[in-house]
């Protein structure tokens, strides 16, 4: 693992100084967990999806720091947080290792309410997050997240079990943006980059991918709390790819009628509509954050012209 920023990642993090600061928070079970951290205000959560890390939520930090206080997390074995060694057999060992380092930087840093934004792999640590409750959390949005039933399409599974660290690392940047290409802007494409430098450690991300492997088998259902949502007192905001290749819009549909309080906002977008369609998310998610004094426009479709 790197103990420092690569150049693309360094460089957007200077972009973001001084409004947002990398810190890295020790645990006393072993590793360490970097958070980019600024503003003040109603603490917000971001948590990021697998082989990324908190940079990739760039151009939401500092729009939000500024009625926010903003904690974008490495999630364990990724980015710059490290992990100790610790068995994983189970789908309860995968979602205890990411959940339980997070958890406990948060009891700290932020021991509550918070908003928590958790995409894909972080939707499931969003979700653990509150279903565990350890950490008071007022509100949850949950970007293509993992974890809401036990549908994950083949092709997903097999990319994950060809392993996106070793793809980029193999592919190099040019091909692998032909393999998933960046959002056709200019910060898309910085993004895209971004990606793939994180991606393409020289280390690989060994313990990480073991850990997702156990919440992931190659076959039978993926790890899921379908049957605890009804359990999640919170108002919820569903934000999900109408182009999802990974998991089926249809898992947000369902989620959306078991939450007891959630919206749903479909956007014309892929796995990743936070990054694809910033202009769409951003707003939605500062009106659901009750940041912006319209509510979450669209129940169920994205907004007129998304």
């Amino acid at each position: 693992m790197p103990l420092t920023a690569g150049p693309i990642e360094s460089h957007l993090l200077g972009q973001l100084a001084p409004v947002v600061a990398p810190r890295a928070h020790w645990l006393p079970g072993g590793g360490s967990v970097r958070v980019l951290e600024g503003g003040s205000g109603p603490p917000v959560v971001l948590l990021h999806g697998r082989g990324h890390a908190a940079s990739m939520w760039f151009s939401y930090l500092t729009v939000l720091a500024r009625g926010r206080r903003v904690l974008a997390v490495d999630l364990p074995g990724f980015g710059l947080s490290s992990c100790p060694e610790q068995r994983l057999r189970t789908g309860e060992d995968g979602a205890r290792f990411f959940t339980g380092p997070v958890e406990e930087l948060l009891q700290v840093l932020a021991p509550g309410p918070v908003a928590l934004v958790g995409h894909s792999l972080g939707g499931l640590v969003a979700l653990e997050l509150v279903l565990r409750g350890k950490v008071p959390v007022e509100r949850l949005v949950l970007i293509d997240a993992m974890g809401l039933g036990p549908t994950m399409t083949p092709l997903a599974r097999l990319f994950f079990r060809a392993g996106p660290e070793r793809l980029a690392r193999t592919l190099g940047a040019p091909l692998f943006e032909r393999l998933i290409p960046p959002p056709e802007t200019p910060l898309g494409r910085r993004l895209g980059l971004l990606s793939h430098e994180l991606l393409a450690v020289p280390e690989g991300r060994a313990q990480a991918t073991r850990a997702f492997n156990t919440l992931v088998p190659v076959v039978g259902g993926v790890f899921h709390r379908r049957e605890q949502l009804a359990s999640v007192p919170q108002p919820v905001l569903l934000v999900w790819g109408e182009r999802e290749e990974m998991l089926p819009v249809s898992l947000a549909v369902e989620a959306a009628e078991r939450f007891p309080d959630a919206r749903l906002l479909r956007v014309m977008a892929g796995h990743s509509p936070h990054l694809e369609r910033p202009e769409v998310v951003l707003p939605a998610l500062k009106a659901f954050l009750g940041d912006a004094p319209s509510g979450v426009p669209g129940a169920d479709t994205a907004p007129e012209g998304a």
